[in-house]
């Protein structure tokens, strides 16, 4: 199944009178990275959250959030407490200040109660260990969302190249149903070009057939068509695979770009650029177009 990496989830509950929330977003990223957000006392548990999190996902940069509220309950009204050795540390620290740069006013509660940290919550009955079992249902449910909408956008871009490759598909055989009239074409250019300079002169057929044959031969794109249909197989079955695909993808456009390029240059080269055929060449520009488009979608890939 084709997945986007990009995506949010979020799940929330209620654990020993607290609010637990996890978001989690992803976007594009070449590997997977992961990084987390938790709340100090929730630190040990980053190696095991990250984990989980690396078990289900194999690239794409996410971002998880883990955030704690009180409730508002008046079993939590006593969960601050105040943090004096902090607060005594900025009152030391203004009052140095003033000396220093002898300035006036007071040093007020006011002032003293809005610093950060001076007011911190409770954790001595918070015991990580304890809190993992609820945890780790609310990370496996924002996870899931996450994962969902992964898949949703995963759809989407599985039909925007399943329609792409149908009509890179039908350029190629627009290639490969044209390729051999360009010979029989080539071959009535150069004998009208040889009657033209020879005056109505008895021509040698089996020298002009010989410059034929290798004018044929040297132009042959059957060899790239068939590895291009084989490169257009590969690319539906991993449309439809279970594994992660991007970067198998990926691959696949940059050969596909390889053998149209061949393509192209081979009719230029050995028919040259104002005797080449019309249609061919628009069915190659068609193709590198699609291709480019393509090449810009897997980068969203899993």
């Amino acid at each position: 199944m084709i997945k986007s990496m990009t995506g949010y989830g979020k799940a929330e509950a209620v654990l020993s009178d607290r609010k637990f929330m996890i978001e989690m977003k992803s976007v594009n990223h070449r590997f997977l990275e992961i990084s987390l957000r938790l709340p100090g006392m929730l630190l040990p548990l980053e190696g095991e959250i990250k984990r989980r999190i690396g078990e289900q996902f194999s690239r794409g940069r996410i971002e998880a959030t883990l955030r704690m509220e009180s409730n508002g309950s008046a079993e939590t009204a006593d969960r601050f407490t105040l943090n004096l050795p902090l607060v005594r540390n900025y009152h030391a620290l203004l009052g140095q200040l003033k000396e220093e740069l002898h300035l006036g006013g007071e040093i007020t509660l006011e002032m003293m109660a809005g610093f950060r940290d001076a007011f911190v919550p409770t954790e001595t009955s918070q015991d990580p260990a304890a809190l993992w079992e609820g945890l780790s249902k609310i990370l496996a449910e924002a996870i899931r969302t996450l994962m969902e909408m992964r898949e949703k956008e995963g759809e989407s871009l599985k039909r925007d190249l399943t329609a792409r490759l149908d009509l890179i598909a039908g350029f190629l055989e627009g290639i490969a149903g044209r390729a051999p009239q360009v010979v029989l074409d080539y071959q009535k250019r150069l004998t009208d070009r040889v009657r033209e300079l020879t005056g109505g002169m008895v021509m040698d057929e089996a020298r002009l057939l010989q410059e034929v044959a290798i004018m044929a031969e040297k132009s042959d794109i059957t060899e790239e068509i068939v590895r291009f249909r084989s490169h257009i197989d590969q690319f539906t079955e991993l449309l439809t695979g279970d594994d992660a695909a991007g970067r198998k993808i990926d691959f696949l456009i940059q050969e596909m770009g390889r053998e149209i390029n061949t393509i192209g240059s081979k009719r230029i080269n050995t028919i040259g650029s104002k005797s080449g055929d019309a249609e061919i060449s628009r069915n190659v520009i068609e193709i590198k177009s699609e291709l480019a488009k393509l090449r810009e979608q897997v980068q969203n890939i899993e």
